[in-house]
């Protein structure tokens, strides 16, 4: 029984990614507006709130937690290998992070090893993205119960909320820019 907790967190957010994934593809791209309910888009429910406690494992896999990376705009990004909209989205969020306009923090949800994460990233030649990763689902869970994959959270300088994207993202597109700049980060990813 001490297995099951894990085994079934991982069906529900396999459910939730597919659900996503399907939502997406009716809902044609389009992102909800500001403030809008809905699957997929912006919102701003936890806009000004601080960032959770729970901690993940960073590339080395010493713990953290979000308020360790204030002082810059954080975009944090939920996100598993077996997600396919999550993967769809990586290259353009490796090419965020190599823009230094922002710091990117791409937290994988896989509950498998750590050095897993890591060869999949380098087997994707993301190499911007480091491997952070989330296995027991602490900061996950602690977002909310409906959090799905992806979903990228944006914290300003200061530590606090500014808005969710839920649904992948080309994080490259003018959309993205704008929604970046809410934080006063650069929108030009170079």
């Amino acid at each position: 029984m001490r297995y099951a907790f894990p085994i079934v967190a991982a069906f529900l957010a396999l459910a939730a990614c597919q659900q996503n994934a399907q939502q997406q593809a009716s809902s044609n791209e389009t992102a909800a507006a500001p403030g809008a309910e809905g699957p997929k888009g912006v919102h701003r429910d936890g806009k000004g709130k601080p960032p959770p406690a729970a901690t993940f494992a960073d590339p080395d896999g010493k713990s953290v937690k979000i308020a360790d990376f204030s002082g810059k705009p954080v975009l944090v990004n939920l996100w598993a290998t077996w997600c396919a909209p999550c993967v769809k989205e990586l290259p353009t969020l490796d090419a965020l992070a190599k823009s230094g306009n922002v710091q990117v923090l791409a937290v994988s949800q896989d509950s498998g090893p750590h050095a897993s994460v890591a060869a999949f990233l380098q087997g994707h030649q993301i190499v911007a993205l480091k491997a952070y990763q989330d296995p027991k689902m602490a900061l996950s869970g602690s977002l909310g119960p409906d959090t799905v994959l992806p979903t990228s959270i944006l914290f300003d300088a200061n530590g606090k909320e500014v808005w969710r994207y839920v649904g992948d993202l080309d994080w490259t597109s003018p959309e993205a820019a704008k929604l970046l700049s809410e934080a006063g980060a650069s929108p030009t990813p170079g």
